[in-house]
């Protein structure tokens, strides 16, 4: 093998191998955050989690230096606030639920999306899928491995605020990525402040615990979202549909991992369905553009 064709093959390799590890470092990252719950409750992590990540992404993108519309700035604060639901909703189902079906459940709100613009019969038939695999989560049975009520309840709730999140979003396309995350996260950790400190109260400002909700703040927002970039540089939008599609079963293998959560066949099933309609969607979007409606940032 010369040089150049060693060089071609690695080139190739860096953008899957850059998601990979967006997907276990938000995993890994998740789950840590998932630690201090007992510490300063599902919402005193969420605000851990933006709030650290908007004074990042606010230092490095400096949105006041840019001239906003009054319409953008309302575009954005319905972008930070949908994006802040999201974040609150997902980690208040986290205290309940584990990892893998929590993911697979608010993943239902960008296949929403996604499915609901098409008007392409086979869509039905993956709308179908994704609802067969929520019928398998929900907690309608009496069985000792059902779900939650209340967590499924909030994981539907970050479903719904996702799908949001991605029409506001594409409202405010014409803003510049790393400008709108940055005024987007910062609005969402004003959003989710008054119930983190509610929770927690001062111990939010414990400086051990602190510097854990940075590193959590970090590896499950900051560096997957750079990571995620790396990767649509060099990945075909569809392909990169497919791949985030199986994040739910890569949610339930970390929580199997790190933090012992055991799932039953019926929730493994439940998951296959969503992540088969995920990837069926991309598959037939009928266009290389339109294979992802969102970027993970908000994850």
């Amino acid at each position: 093998m010369t040089p150049s064709q060693s060089h071609s093959r690695t080139a190739r390799i860096i953008p899957y191998a850059a998601l990979l590890a967006a997907m276990m470092l938000f995993i890994g990252g998740t789950s840590f955050a998932k630690r201090l719950f007992g510490d300063v409750g599902a919402e005193g992590t969420a605000f851990y989690r933006a709030g650290f990540s908007a004074i990042v992404l606010v230092a490095m993108w400096r949105p006041w230096r840019r001239a906003w519309a009054r319409r953008e700035l309302m575009d954005m604060a319905l972008y930070g606030v949908s994006l802040g639901a999201m974040n609150l909703s997902f980690y208040k189902a986290l205290a309940t639920l584990p990892l893998g079906p929590a993911m697979a459940i608010e993943f239902l709100g960008p296949l929403s999306v996604a499915t609901l613009h098409s008007r392409r019969m086979v869509h039905f038939v993956w709308i179908a899928l994704a609802v067969v695999g929520l019928g398998l989560l929900l907690p309608i049975t009496g069985s000792a491995h059902a779900l939650d009520a209340k967590g499924v309840a909030f994981a539907l709730l970050a479903a719904l605020f996702w799908a949001l999140y991605i029409v506001f979003g594409q409202r405010g396309s014409h803003v510049h990525a790393g400008q709108a995350v940055a005024v987007g996260m910062a609005t969402a950790a004003l959003v989710i402040a008054p119930f983190g400190i509610a929770r927690a109260g001062l111990r939010l400002l414990d400086p051990r615990l602190m510097g854990l909700g940075l590193i959590a703040a970090m590896v499950s927002g900051a560096l997957p979202y750079s990571l995620e970039r790396i990767a649509l540089r060099g990945i075909a939008r569809r392909t990169f549909g497919v791949l985030v599609a199986v994040e739910p079963a890569v949610g339930a293998l970390g929580g199997m991992v790190l933090l012992n959560e055991v799932l039953s066949a019926r929730q493994w099933l439940a998951i296959a369905c969503v992540i088969g309609a995920g990837a069926g969607s991309v598959l037939w979007s009928g266009g290389e553009d339109t294979a992802r409606a969102v970027p993970d940032d908000s994850l």
